[in-house]
């Protein structure tokens, strides 16, 4: 259903006075007076419009100003509720112009600012840019005043120790720094005072190699050999043996296995063969035996070698894997490595073995509907109808991939089990009027999640119990849909799927699935799943967007469907994205036959660890799915198989029919 606009809420107007910067945001509550608790066709004009405009225009000022510009605010731009917003702006980017010589007007003026607006989400970007220019210019007394030690980050903490050293504020310093020290990673800003803590004697070696074995227990066998350096040579050896087995494991086993005597620590020498299995698991599979001879390893002490080789070959569907699970001991075995032989059996048409291994698994584990669907299924290979039904009909209500799955099996449609949230009108009103969601919407009107997530925060935490799940109605009239999911889900309310599943990209949808030939529910599941309906989302790898392209891939799309292509911010626009992302999901469906999951899964983690995935023969989806490797990419394609079947409900009213889910995944 189309997304409710935002703009259409009702409004009570008051009069507004100006009011002392320490009554600031008492008096632009008062100001905005309540948000309407409804929506509706006929709903009165925002009166927040011309205000939200003018503020955005002037953020936008400040943004592609190369220098600061001095201007005249308008009073009512001043009496906006977001007008600190604006302030922050000015007053961060006055600071980065300044650089190493800021004047101390400007020190002062944000003094005032900060003081004024102690704990407000507003005041902490530009706190924490300013104490970064104080230590900078060794301002300490300023920083310490300013500085919040327990939310301000490993950097500005350090700075505060160098703060109290330079000041001679020590009382209690050496322990506070110790702590700093115990972390498996390089903290630069710590370097002085951790040569205090040095100079002190504090720094023993006992606490040098604790922190290279922290470093070492990571993973960060480079930052751990930087650190061994300050070690007597007897006591580094060890662990720079260790740093160097993670480098560069298949060497130095090999050096192992040829030499017997060397001695070895048992977790180096564990962790080093775990990464060699994982890097190449035929050469940890040819070594296993002769490791094994060399070292003198019994069934027992060869068990957690054995478990790493088992588990990196599961990950390549290797059929050895089942092998070296048997030579694991059970008291190496956990949930994980227990679902991951379960896998190997099933890849490998192992049914009893799976069933047995299913029996071990954690009560709460074994109790979810991934293994309830399992276990059914293996009652099915059994012959064992009855009880293979009553478990796939014990699945029906959970609603996830599981349960269509379950449906499939029992040749049912499948219709979700709607449970709407209630709404309550009178305490949706009172969470309407609180100063931090009042904030919260128009940053979100403004462009600006980030700060509108921060403020929302905030007044979620003003919240009694019973009136939290309200919020998700707030979100959803906001057309805030990624915050609708996130407190939803915090809430656990999963089946309210009017909130849970808007389509406020009809139009765009629509078209791209005129160009591509896709179902639009489909394309809704990916919208859903990559970006929870965020046009400005970008992920860590560049990924772009409604449908999270990289801006290669969607160029590359655009030149085969004699589309424009698009510049890198283009690809924020819905009606580029997503016709380009359809595309590239089309282009995928063709080069895996038609077979959605495997080009789900290819849209996720790439086309070519699809193609890696593919089985020898035809396999039962529902096996293949189970064992894809990555899982993100296992849950993404679970999710998005689910996200389709919810949409098309949505869209017709009709139970709907799984069973083309069964079809099997082709070699």
């Amino acid at each position: 259903m189309p997304a409710p606009d935002p703009h259409r809420l009702r409004h009570r107007r008051r009069s507004c006075t100006r009011s002392s910067r320490g009554q600031l945001w008492r008096s632009l509550a008062a100001c905005l007076g309540v948000l309407g608790a409804t929506l509706s066709p006929a709903a009165s004009p925002d009166p927040l419009e011309a205000q939200r405009a003018e503020f955005r225009q002037a953020y936008g000022e400040v943004a592609a100003a190369a220098t600061a510009v001095a201007t005249r605010d308008s009073a009512s731009l001043q009496r906006y509720v977001l007008y600190p917003y604006l302030q922050v702006a000015r007053l961060s980017q006055a600071l980065r112009l300044a650089g190493a010589t800021v004047p101390l007007a400007l020190d002062e003026e944000i003094k005032a600012f900060l003081r004024a607006l102690e704990g407000e989400p507003v005041a902490q970007d530009l706190r924490r840019r300013w104490l970064a220019s104080l230590a900078a210019r060794a301002m300490w007394p300023e920083f310490l005043e300013f500085h919040r030690e327990g939310s301000d980050g490993a950097a500005l903490r350090c700075h505060g120790f160098t703060a109290r050293i330079d000041l001679q504020r020590t009382a209690g310093l050496e322990a506070e720094i110790v702590r700093a020290w115990l972390t498996p990673r390089s903290v630069i800003e710590c370097e002085r005072p951790f040569e205090w803590l040095r100079s002190t004697g504090g720094l023993t070696e006992n606490l040098v190699e604790q922190r290279v074995r922290l470093a070492l227990e990571a993973g960060n066998a480079a930052f751990a050999r930087q650190v061994a350096v300050r070690l007597p040579e007897s006591r580094a050896a060890p662990l720079l043996q260790w740093s160097a087995l993670l480098e560069n494991p298949q060497r130095e086993i090999d050096a192992l296995i040829a030499a017997p005597e060397t001695a070895v620590e048992a977790p180096a020498l564990l962790a080093g063969w775990t990464e060699m299995a994982r890097a190449d698991p035929a050469a940890a599979r040819e070594r296993f035996d002769g490791l094994r001879r060399a070292r003198h390893l019994d069934e027992r002490a060869a068990s957690p070698f054995a478990l790493a080789l088992a588990l990196s070959l599961s990950w390549n569907r290797d059929s050895d894997a089942l092998k070296y699970f048997e030579r694991v001991d059970p008291a190496d075995f956990d949930d994980t490595a227990r679902e991951w032989h379960i896998r190997a059996a099933l890849w490998a048409g192992r049914w009893q073995q799976a069933s047995r291994i299913i029996a071990a698994l954690s009560p709460e584990n074994r109790g979810t509907a991934r293994w309830r669907y399992w276990a059914a299924r293996v009652e099915a290979y059994d012959g064992n109808k009855t009880v293979a039904r009553r478990l796939y009909e014990s699945i029906l209500a959970e609603d996830n991939y599981y349960s269509a799955m379950a449906a499939a099996r029992l040749r049912r449609p499948i219709t979700p089990n709607l449970q709407g949230l209630p709404l309550d009108t009178v305490a949706l009103a009172r969470i309407e009027a609180l100063p931090p969601f009042m904030r919260a919407r128009e940053l979100v009107l403004s462009g600006l999640p980030g700060p509108a997530r921060a403020e929302w925060q905030l007044g979620y935490g003003l919240l009694e119990a019973g009136e939290r799940a309200q919020a998700i109605h707030l979100a959803a009239r906001w057309g805030w849909h990624e915050q609708v999911v996130a407190v939803a889900t915090g809430e656990r309310v999963f089946n309210d799927y009017a909130l849970l599943y808007p389509r406020p990209y009809d139009a765009e949808v629509d078209a791209a699935a005129k160009l591509s030939r896709l179902p639009p529910a489909v394309i809704y599941g990916v919208i859903r799943q990559e970006s929870l309906y965020r046009r400005d989302a970008v992920s860590s790898a560049n990924a772009r967007g409604l449908m999270q392209l990289l801006p290669e891939t969607a160029s590359r799309t655009a030149r085969r469907w004699k589309q424009p292509v698009p510049a890198d911010e283009t690809l924020f626009e819905p009606a580029v994205n997503v016709q380009l992302g359809a595309a590239h999901l089309k282009d995928l469906l063709e080069r895996f036959q038609d077979q959605l999951p495997l080009a789900l899964a290819g849209y996720n983690a790439g086309p070519n660890a699809a193609q890696r995935w593919r089985p020898g023969s035809a396999m039962d989806p529902d096996v293949w799915i189970e064992n894809i490797p990555y899982n993100e990419t296992r849950a993404y394609v679970q999710r998005i198989l689910w996200h389709t079947v919810v949409f098309d409900w949505l869209a017709s009213g009709e139970a709907q029919d799984t069973r083309r889910w069964l079809h099997d995944i082709l070699p």
